[in-house]
Order: structure tokens, then sequence, then C-alpha cells
């Protein structure tokens, strides 16, 4: 039985960058994927979702090309077969490289369904086309799959096609003239973004009373509204009682209301994948669906880790790859652990959401004293000359106590780009007086923030 110092199940970001970071710290290392290396994120979601986004922002800037003083000539709108094929060929190049990657860290790559056998002598034993492997330590990433909740005719109109998860609808080669996207999370306000720029009728039915999750309840109100002025139908408070092949059956305020549509998109959210390979064997503890994991990455099993969304703990990539950096180190004796306050989170809409930390909300039920910041995105020279719409705002959180950064939260034009320092400020628990004294680069959207610190 050919035996390695780690296995890694799963080959998505917390499986691929745990085996690269294990293989280049001289472990002699094998990562097993039964779909497509790179996992949902490359393939199904945040890559070739940024991929469309990024070709409506493009359509959207010459739609309104003349409020910037350009002429442009549009012939036929958006090719949506085109688009495919360019998002098709984005995750092929990205792919390539997660696996020039691996082999270059001298990772043994499998393309197989892997299965837990049990203990072995000194080590667990996984199965794979046939053949049985011992590994010292296993990395379980196995990562998550979208709910499909028990709604009166959602998987017969999944079998037919006319419900979507984010998979097929990142496939999808007509614009549909009316979508319907049960969920108001971060896919399905992506996906509404996408279909409303480039012609759908989009409706978004919601079980909350905001969308955007535990965004910001300020920052979601605007993107709402930024969305709306584009066209896109909020049903907000409404339960979905039934799927149909024609739309969406909803209850709101104790009335029962549909909504027609070509195409419907499930997004209302995911759920860990922890069955199906064989996790039992080794008496890993699982609640509410997910591994149990410490902030060391470490289960209850000796030398078995979990990372990514199989724990699910924060469903974020950018979550995975640190969770896989510090699995490999914990294996290597290094202090390092998670800190799941300071992930950042970003909605990649037109306008942009970036947000880390405490919202006001937040921070206020977990007993903090903190006070709030808030300043209007108009005090962005950069901002203000590469935009119509002046919506945005910058509010950060700052505990009085500490006098330090607890949150921040963003909408606006590169705000994905720039929430990252925030994140290190928080992270660093930076005093407000010292931020004051930092250099922004101007002009830069960027700088909201330090304008946002000095506006008190």
């Amino acid at each position: 039985m050919d035996k390695y110092q780690v296995i890694v199940i799963g080959g998505g970001p917390g499986g691929y960058l745990a085996a690269e970071r294990a293989g280049h710290a001289g472990f002699k290392t094998m990562v097993i994927e039964k779909e497509h290396f790179g996992g949902v994120c490359l393939n199904e979601g945040c890559v070739p979702s940024k991929s469309f986004l990024y070709s409506a922002k493009v359509y959207d800037y010459a739609k309104h090309a003349a409020d910037y003083g350009v002429s442009v000539k549009i012939d036929g709108g958006v090719d949506q077969n085109f688009v495919v094929d360019r998002k098709n060929g984005v995750v092929k190049t990205l792919v390539s490289g997660v696996k020039g990657q691996l082999k270059k860290a001298k990772v043994t790559m499998l393309d197989a369904e892997a299965k837990i056998i049990g203990r072995g002598e000194g080590g667990y034993v996984v199965e794979a086309n046939g053949t049985q492997y011992l590994a010292e330590r296993l990395i379980i990433a196995t990562g998550s799959m979208p709910v499909v909740p028990p709604i009166t005719g959602l998987k017969e109109n999944i079998a037919s096609g006319t419900v979507m998860t984010n998979r097929e609808i990142l496939d999808l080669r007509t614009i549909p003239s009316t979508l319907a996207i049960i969920g108001g999370g971060v896919i399905g306000l992506e996906m509404a973004s996408y279909f409303s720029s480039v012609g759908s009728k989009v409706v978004v039915v919601e079980m909350m009373n905001k969308i955007a999750g535990p965004t910001d309840a300020e920052i979601s109100s605007i993107l709402q509204k930024s969305l709306e002025a584009k066209g896109v139908n909020f049903r907000l408070g409404a339960k979905v009682t039934a799927v149909e092949a024609d739309g969406v059956v909803y209850e709101k305020d104790g009335k029962t209301e549909k909504v027609k549509a070509d195409k419907i998109l499930l997004s209302i959210g995911r759920r860990a994948v922890t069955q199906g390979f064989g996790l039992e064997t080794l008496g890993v503890n699982v609640e509410r669906g997910a591994i149990v994991t410490d902030d060391f990455m470490r289960t209850n099993v000796a030398n078995v880790y979990a990372v990514g969304d199989v724990n699910g703990k924060v469903m974020l990539a950018h979550t995975a790859y640190r969770e896989a950096e510090v699995a490999v180190n914990t294996m290597l004796g290094k202090r390092d652990r998670m800190r799941y306050n300071v992930i950042p989170s970003v909605v990649y809409t037109n306008p942009e959401i970036g947000s880390v930390g405490e919202t006001e909300d937040s921070a206020k039920a977990k007993g903090l004293d903190v006070k709030v910041l808030k300043l209007s995105l108009m005090y962005s020279g950069r901002y203000v000359a590469e935009n119509k719409d002046l919506s945005g705002i910058c509010k950060l959180v700052v505990n009085k106590k500490t006098n330090t950064l607890v949150g921040a939260h963003v909408i606006g034009s590169y705000a994905s780009e720039f929430i990252v320092a925030v994140s290190a400020l928080v992270d660093l628990e930076v005093d407000v007086e010292v931020i004051k004294k930092l250099v922004f680069p101007h002009p830069t959207v960027c700088e909201i923030i330090r304008e946002t610190i000095w506006s008190e």
C-alpha cells in the first residue's frame, strides 16, 4: 500500500492550496478530486461569475458612455454565447494554473472519487480508483453543495431545467426574458445584477426583510435601491411555498402571490458535504451538518483536519485558503490560528460592497461600546470623477474603549480591492490616531477610509 504523509480529499480552494503548501513543506502529498480541480470556486462560482459580471460592467459602461462624453454605438446587445465561451476560457486558464502549481510542489493529483475505509497501521486508509493508500494525516476539503429545501415542485423543476443552481446558470447560453431568483444573498444578487444588466426582467424573492444577509442594513438598503434603479424587483419578507413550470409561488403578509418567469435560480445557501466518502468510519464530530474544527483546523480525531466549506464556519474561498495554511502550519508545529473576525467579504454587484468585522448592530449585540463614523463617497475625488451614481458610503465601527476599528463597510467602486487594507487595520488592532497618520495615494477611492476617520 502506497503511503503518503498527507492526503487531501477535495481539490477546491482549501484542498488544492493545502496540498500545495504541504508539498512545498516537504510532505509527500496526494490530493484527490472527483470532479474538477479548482472546485466550485474556479469552475462554478467565484471566478466564472466574475467573468459574467465584468461583461455586464463593460456593457453598462457602453450603454452609459454618453454620461462621460463618449459616443458609442451598441449593435445587438450582449452575445451570451460569447460570454459563456469567454468564461470557460478563463476557467480553463486558471485550473491549468492550479495544476501547474501542484505539480511544482511535487503533489500527486488523482482524478477520482475518494472513500475513507478506516484506520490503518500508522494512519488512515483511503481508496480511490480501486487502489488503497495510507495517509499519516488527512485533510478533508469536500466543500459544499446548494441547499435544496422541500418546496413543492422544486425537485421536479430542477430535473426539467426550469430551475437552476449556480452551476447551471453560469452555462446558460440564452438570456431569459424573465428570471425569478429565490434568495437575496450574494449569489442571487450577483446574478440579479448580471441578468438585469443584459436584458432580463429580474425578480428576487427573499424570506428576510432585507437583502445581502448579514451585511450592514444601511449598506444593503443602498444596494437594493441601486439595483431597483436598474430594473430589479424585490419581494422581501416573502416565503416561497411552491415552484411551478412558469414561476414561483410565495406568501407575503398573509397573501399568496406568484412571480411568473421563464427561468428560476435557486440560491438560498449551501450545505457542507460530509456524507458519501466514509467520514463516519473515523468518528469525526459533525454538528449541524458540518465538521467541527478548532482554530487550528483540527477535528476531534488526531491528524485529521477539515478546511473550507465542509467545516461550515465562513463559506468563502479566501477563508478556505487561509484555513489550508493554518492546517499545514499546525502539522509543522508552527504557531498559527484562524481569526474569523477579520475575514473580509465582498458582494461583486455594481456597485460593489466590501465588508469586514462587526456592524453596529452585531457589535452592540456582543456588548461592545462602539461609535460609528460614516461618510459619503462623494468625499473621494476619484469616486466622483468616475461615477454618475454617487450614493456610495463608508461606515467604520470603532471600539470606544480601545479606540481601534472593529468593523468597516463600504459600498462603491473598488470596494473589493481595498477592503483588505481595512481588514489588516482591524486584525492588527491599529489605534485610530495611528490610522490618521497613514498616507493614502491621491486621488483614490480608498482615501475614503482616511476621510471617514477624520470626519468625527
